[in-house]
């Protein structure tokens, strides 16, 4: 009795109170900006993967079933493909057959004649994920119970990850696979002595699987440790820092590490032939889809092979990627730019899934607008390839003990990203703070969560006009200036780059669509992406503002959607058309609203 009770207080609060203080104007945003509890969420949709092929069936489920009447809607792009009663906590529906589809499942209540959304999930359909990539990661390989695993896996399906980093599971850098292919040990140390088990590492790769992610094993593509000699590495395969062979190049990490990282020359045929011989005996033994390769960047001083000879470290980048692809051509590669370093013309350019960014440049100057750049450039240099950046969030805050990360920071930072058609890496036992992804110092709040879960549906759900495909000779001419304005004096907007105090607008074309990104920095403490103090202020949630922008013809539709505000549902709007301007009324901004205009 006590939880239908609860039930039915819960429906009540969720569905009535909302539309209540909404039709009574009894919600003042600047005041009150939409905060969510800390522990618990009324009613969360789930599915059971986290993307599907096309013809799988969608099993979803809703974690408590409200008492009342609800139905379930399923939509792509603002308009409905059906509808159904909800009656049991888990069900299925079958998508439609098109293949790189993203669609939005809407558990709804009708109350007094109007719906209201009370959960959605995003559900991604893709024969081949690097079409939509959301990279994730897992750090520990210890003793894990099976509840724990699938509590970590849960979370990231949830988050709809399609691809999975195993990070730190190898030995040793330039033998990944302890033991050999026909005795593989059973257990291991890593580099910082923590103990990982064979057990754990295929337990992982299997539920990924099960769940429809791809895993990479994560291991540097030149990397040695200081035993490497009792390995039969040879030295005549390192580089040095001087011409004498005298001095190996390294990258010192000091305690707890068991080593410094010793670099191999990746242009010289032994070390590449040695490393590819370890990576079939890891393939022989664990179930992996494919190899994230990473490197250090530019080394700070010159380099020689043993020979003498300078040696360009990114030269070697893009051969090294197509000789391990014809090695092993069902499995898949990522490379780590660092800094963007060896990219272009290299890295872009060779058989990799995905354009992948690890981002160090953040000041409040360029801000944000790091971002787009990578972005932009990575779709150019690869012939239209998606991005992901690693972008370190909360970094300084992060290595000055535990605590939690600031949801403004992340919130700001993700719908850049996201609005620019990337996505960052982000999610794995815990969110990433640190290039060392076992560093778990800062903590998710419970609105942060929510929040991420938000953010990551909205991803799917819209990622045709989030991230749609391009042709080539179109790759730098579907994005386009706007300007918007509006008489509401709180709402000052600017073409990209951000600004201070005011809303940066962003426009794209897609299809027969505009689509216009209205990204929030009113409140900004700074510019930066990284927020890397944990400072950054929240964005108050605003509602009803009347805006105006410029359209080449008549719309016959017009729709808006938010992360932050109705669970990501799409809202339609009346507007009006006259001169070349449209003009309409803007339901709610708080950090990332996206308006869709379709004729």
């Amino acid at each position: 009795m006590k939880q239908i009770i609860r039930n039915i207080l819960c429906t009540l609060y969720i569905v009535a109170l909302p539309l209540f203080l909404s039709s009574c104007n009894l919600i003042e945003p600047e005041q009150n900006p939409v905060t969510y509890g800390e522990s618990y969420i009324p009613y969360m949709l789930s599915t059971d993967k986290a993307a599907y092929k096309p013809g799988q069936k969608v099993t979803l489920s809703v974690n408590n079933l409200p008492e009342t009447a609800v139905k379930v809607r399923y939509m792509h792009l603002g308009q409905e493909l059906e509808s159904a009663s909800v009656s049991a906590s888990s069900w299925t529906w079958q998508p439609p057959a098109e293949d790189f589809r993203g669609y939005m499942a809407q558990l709804y209540a009708t109350v007094d004649g109007r719906d209201s959304v009370i959960a959605s999930v995003g559900i991604d359909v893709s024969s081949e994920p690097s079409r939509f990539p959301r990279n994730g990661f897992l750090s520990s390989y210890g003793a894990i119970s099976e509840g724990e695993m699938n509590t970590i896996l849960n979370d990231l399906n949830r988050y709809h990850i399609n691809y999975v980093q195993f990070q730190d599971w190898h030995w040793k850098h330039h033998h990944p696979l302890a033991g050999s292919a026909t005795q593989p040990m059973d257990s291991w140390t890593d580099i910082i002595s923590r103990n990982c088990y064979r057990s754990t590492v295929q337990r992982y790769i299997d539920g990924a699987h099960n769940r429809g992610m791809v895993t990479l094993f994560y291991n540097l593509g030149y990397g040695c440790l200081e035993d490497f000699a009792t390995d039969d590495v040879s030295r005549e395969w390192l580089l040095y820092t001087d011409r004498n062979h005298s001095r190996i190049d390294n990258h010192p990490l000091g305690s707890p590490f068991k080593s410094a990282i010793y670099l191999a020359d990746m242009h010289h045929p032994g070390w590449r032939e040695y490393l590819r011989a370890r990576n079939d005996e890891v393939y022989a033994v664990f179930d992996f889809d494919g190899w994230q390769i990473d490197q250090l960047g530019a080394r700070p001083t010159t380099v020689y092979d043993y020979s003498g000879r300078e040696v360009d470290v990114q030269a070697a980048f893009g051969s090294f990627i197509a000789e391990e692809k014809t090695a092993q051509p069902a499995k898949r590669i990522v490379m780590n730019a660092v800094g963007q370093y060896g990219q272009q013309g290299q890295i872009a350019s060779a058989p990799v899934d995905f354009c992948y960014t690890e981002v160090w440049d953040h000041s409040d100057t360029d801000g944000y607008s790091i971002f787009s750049d990578i972005i932009t450039d990575n779709a150019s240099w690869s012939g239209g390839k998606q991005t992901v950046l690693a972008a370190y969030l909360n970094y300084d805050y992060g290595q000055k003990g535990r605590g939690y990360f600031n949801t403004p920071g992340i919130l700001m930072a993700t719908a850049a990203a996201s609005a620019w058609g990337g996505t960052i890496l982000q999610m794995g036992e815990h969110m990433l703070c640190h290039e060392y992804f076992p560093d778990d110092n800062l903590s998710m709040t419970g609105e942060l969560k929510r929040a991420m879960i938000r953010y990551y549906d909205f991803a799917v759900a819209y990622e045709n006009l989030l991230r749609p495909e391009v042709a080539v000779a179109e790759i730098n001419t579907d994005w386009f200036g706007v300007d918007v304005t509006s008489t509401d004096e709180r709402c000052v907007f600017n073409q990209w780059g951000p600004q201070m105090n005011q809303i940066a607008t962003v426009g794209r074309h897609v299809g027969s669509r505009d689509v216009i990104h209205l990204l929030s920095y009113r409140h900004a403490t700074h510019l930066d992406w990284c927020d890397t103090d944990g400072d950054q202020a929240p964005q108050p949630l605003l509602r009803n503002i009347p805006i105006t922008f410029a359209a080449d013809k008549q719309p016959v539709r017009i729709w808006v959607a938010t992360p932050d505000d109705r669970q990501g549902a799409e809202q339609v709007t009346d507007f009006e058309y006259s001169g070349g301007q449209v003009s309409m009324t803007l339901p709610a901004i708080q950090y990332w609203t996206m308006i869709v205009i379709e004729y």
